[in-house]
């Protein structure tokens, strides 16, 4: 089975006429839980929140996001928020997302540092967000519109999707999305051998982070999701992950990645990273991964900042095609 077998089925499920058809179903429907007046101008829901029960509108139509997860599931369920806050890359908005998806989208501020005048110009009726990001902000961003925050981000990433597909009114749109990534992972494991094969081969997630010790990634992170999903194995040094986050080691200790196959990215400038130390080095060089012409180097803001469906689209793409090499 080649690549071209697989295409972007999160967005694709989603066509305009199956979303127009959605939209009009759940207008029509009697069982709107959580709503608290009729479909229309005005109306309504409640979201639960990791702030709270939320008051949003049924359909919102200026939506400010302001992280990567949230713009991808805002854009995965076609809506194109009229504000968002970028990335630390000199992308701005991270690379992976379609460009003319991006394009008219008011920058907003630094993801972490976000400038609250410029989203209150954008007079905005529904902002998205998580606690762990801007949990110190809430006040202050309910003020301007109601603010939906999760949790945390990452990991969760998926349950993260449903609050924001209930906060913009796209359930219907999200369950297929969420039906097309399960296809697309079973294509997948088929592809590369079915479960048992799959299984078998033990993969490694290793981050280069400028400021930063060198990251083994563990079990409870975005993309150690999209890898169980598809069923691969992951050797015993992730199991030593701080909060099953990441295992962090030095470029003398590099040889703890090794592995049946080893992805890598690298966040900031590779020397400052000690990606390019790292990766000439003798210890690197003899790991087996290295030797077998089973490391593969991958776009960090992709594999590790994107966090959500279309990101993860994109990666099962680039999974398979490592694998089948």
């Amino acid at each position: 089975m080649t690549l071209r077998s697989f295409r972007p089925r999160a967005l694709a499920a989603v066509s305009l006429t199956t979303v127009a058809a959605l939209t009009l179903a759940a207008c029509g429907s009697s069982d709107d839980s959580g709503s608290d007046s009729a479909p229309g101008s005005g109306a309504t829901r409640t979201v639960k929140t990791a702030m709270g029960d939320v008051k949003v509108k049924e359909a919102p139509e200026r939506v400010v996001v302001l992280d990567t997860a949230e713009l991808d599931s805002a854009l995965t369920l076609g809506v194109k928020p009229v504000g968002a806050t970028h990335a630390d890359v000199t992308s701005g908005f991270l690379n992976y997302l379609p460009k003319d998806q991006v394009a008219g989208i008011e920058d907003v501020g630094q993801m972490m540092t976000p400038n609250l005048e410029a989203i209150a110009a954008l007079k905005p009726d529904l902002i998205l967000t998580s606690k762990i990001r801007h949990g110190d902000k809430y006040d202050e961003l309910s003020k301007i519109a109601p603010t939906v925050m999760t949790e945390n981000t990452g990991y969760p990433w998926k349950e993260n999707f449903q609050v924001h597909a209930e906060a913009l009114g796209k359930q219907a749109e999200a369950k297929l999305v969420a039906d097309g990534y399960a296809d697309h992972v079973a294509d997948v494991t088929k592809a590369l051998g079915g479960k048992e094969k799959v299984a078998a081969t033990e993969v490694n997630m290793v981050r280069f982070v400028e400021g930063a010790d060198i990251r083994i990634y563990g079990r409870k992170n975005y993309i150690a999701t999209i890898l169980a999903d598809v069923g691969l194995g992951r050797p015993a040094i992730t199991d030593k992950a701080k909060d099953g986050f990441s295992y962090d080691v030095s470029p003398e200790k590099i040889d703890l990645a090794d592995a049946d196959v080893v992805f890598h990215s690298t966040y900031g400038d590779p020397k400052k990273a000690k990606e390019t130390e790292t990766t000439g080095s003798g210890l690197w060089k003899n790991m087996d991964a290295v030797k077998n012409g089973k490391v593969f180097a991958v776009d960090d803001q992709l594999w590790i900042q994107g966090i959500g469906y279309t990101a993860a689209d994109k990666i099962l793409g680039e999974l398979h095609k490592s694998l089948t090499k």
